[in-house]
């Protein structure tokens, strides 16, 4: 008991130098304190640190900024890389910024249909692997299917229903797409498909974010419920930043294809 006590007294010292000794594992042990007690005493503090964090967000009151939360990736890395985390929901973001450049321009371009998914009896194909795509005039783009005619029906489907208002007309092998005017209610149905999009990347957001919180739940019954919370919150908000960049782009983009 008087160990126990003579440890305890040094608790207040020990939180003063505690983020910064945690870190560097710098932390000696109290004079008095025997060496066998080390290992409690910085998972006390670090316990305590926990705690405090998370008494400090609860205590916010409403109408309050919230305080972010952001715990040393060296702290959980037994748990869950943060870091992979973070990539997994950026690499969504990317894949939305490059659907709305190749899908999501006013002016269709042959680029526009370089990607368009074909679904043959052999798989599925990008157009521009099955057919070559020219542009005639300002008004008409051509594919050619010479080189794999038993797929011209399937990719005059493709066109059709990609969504960017095109009427294809197949002549043999070889596909004629008119480009369409640009009218308001193009320019609205490109807004409605970025808006699509956009909800599309909001669910594989959601995706990555429930695989992340699902693997720091594997970890209830090996640390405290605080650092559970704390992992889950860190990763709600990586979540919500990224929802919020997401929303940004579709802001923009459809600020571009209204006019």
């Amino acid at each position: 008991m008087a160990l126990a006590l003579r440890c305890f007294r040094h608790l207040p010292s020990l939180l003063y130098r505690s983020s910064v000794a945690t870190i560097r594992g710098l932390l000696q042990a109290p004079a008095g304190c025997p060496a066998l007690l080390l290992d409690g005493c910085r998972q006390c503090v670090h316990q305590m640190l926990l705690t405090r964090q998370l008494a400090t967000k609860k205590a916010k009151g409403k109408g309050q900024s919230q305080a972010r939360v952001n715990i040393s990736a060296a702290l959980v890395e037994d748990i869950i890389n943060l870091e992979e985390t973070n990539e997994d929901m950026q690499a969504v973001v990317e894949a939305l910024k490059e659907d709305f450049s190749r899908n999501l321009s006013v002016r269709t371009s042959p680029g526009a249909l370089d990607h368009l998914i074909v679904v043959t009896k052999d798989g599925k194909f990008p157009l521009n692997q099955l057919g070559q795509i020219s542009q005639k005039s300002p008004q008409l783009i051509i594919v050619n299917m010479t080189n794999f005619p038993e797929s011209t029906a399937a990719a005059t489907k493709a066109i059709r229903e990609s969504g960017m208002n095109l009427n294809p007309e197949a002549d043999g092998t070889i596909i004629r797409v008119p480009i369409p005017k640009i009218t308001r209610e193009h320019r609205e149905s490109l807004a409605k498909l970025a808006k699509q999009s956009t909800n599309k990347s909001k669910e594989a957001l959601r995706k990555v974010r429930s695989k992340s919180i699902s693997q720091v739940k594997k970890f209830k019954s090996k640390v405290s419920e605080d650092t559970i919370w704390l992992l889950e919150k860190q990763i709600q908000q990586m979540a919500d930043s990224t929802a919020a960049e997401m929303d940004k782009l579709l802001a923009a983009k459809t600020k571009e294809l209204l006019g």
